[in-house]
């Protein structure tokens, strides 16, 4: 999917923000090298680098890291596949936050990330973990239906893993999980009833990809409503996002 990075910074600056006590878990030491993997427009990446580390940002797309140049020009990043990826020299901890859900090739990103790590460097991340959002996905998917769109409504757009099915894919992989936390995060949305419709466009377009707009505008109305009992509490809308978080060592 292209993205929309000013949207994205404007109106989901969330992503980033909840992701700086992540930072505090990756325990930045200065000196040391860290790839940021799906760095987005690069916001965590300058505070790992604030911190004293020789970090690098990479993000599958290329609207992000064109703004994260522009926003911190000091920063290395460059636009590389999570899924497939390698460096010449070896890093001590390798940060995600709120991406590998997005990579379809799982398998292919730990071993990357495992072969890109020193022995005893650390993988530090947060995702979103089994049960992410599920009201708002099975809402979009009843109204598809409802309007004739099956094929778009089978979508699956994302991997949201349980904690012990994680856990065994990155030891599965050569990884020692150290830490790991499934738990739940309601995330407020912004603009009010009109959060969930651009959460919609940010994360899920491709699920009306090809929708006439008049049919979309009205379906996202629907969603919307079908959400209101359980997001909307005194004005303020939250998603139903439940997040994995864990820190898995390179032996």
């Amino acid at each position: 999917m292209n993205w929309n990075a000013d949207l994205y910074d404007q109106k989901h600056a969330f992503v980033y923000q909840f992701g700086e006590n992540v930072v505090e878990l990756l325990d930045v030491k200065p000196g040391e090298r860290i790839h940021d993997v799906g760095c987005g427009t690069g916001y965590l990446t300058q505070q790992i680098k604030n911190q004293g580390a020789d970090v690098i940002g990479t993000d599958y797309s290329p609207e992000m890291i064109a703004q994260a140049q522009k926003l911190f020009p000091e920063i290395k990043f460059a636009v590389a596949d999570a899924g497939d990826f390698h460096f010449d020299e070896p890093f001590d901890a390798v940060f995600s936050n709120a991406a590998l859900h997005w990579v379809k090739n799982q398998d292919g990103m730990m071993q990357s990330v495992y072969n890109s790590l020193k022995t005893g460097g650390r993988f530090v991340a947060e995702m979103g973990g089994k049960g992410n959002v599920q009201k708002l996905i099975a809402a979009t998917k009843a109204i598809l239906e409802k309007y004739g769109y099956h094929e778009r409504a089978t979508i699956s757009q994302w991997y949201f893993p349980s904690l012990g099915e994680y856990a065994s894919r990155l030891e599965s992989h050569g990884f020692r999980v150290v830490f790991a936390s499934h738990f739940d995060r309601k995330t407020p949305l912004q603009d009010g009833d009109q959060g969930v419709s651009k959460w919609i466009e940010m994360f899920g377009s491709v699920y009306f990809e090809g929708i006439p707009d008049n049919d979309k505008k009205h379906m996202l109305a629907e969603i919307t409503e079908i959400l209101r009992p359980d997001y909307e509490e005194n004005g303020q809308w939250y998603a139903d996002y439940k997040r994995l978080r864990f820190i898995a060592v390179r032996e």
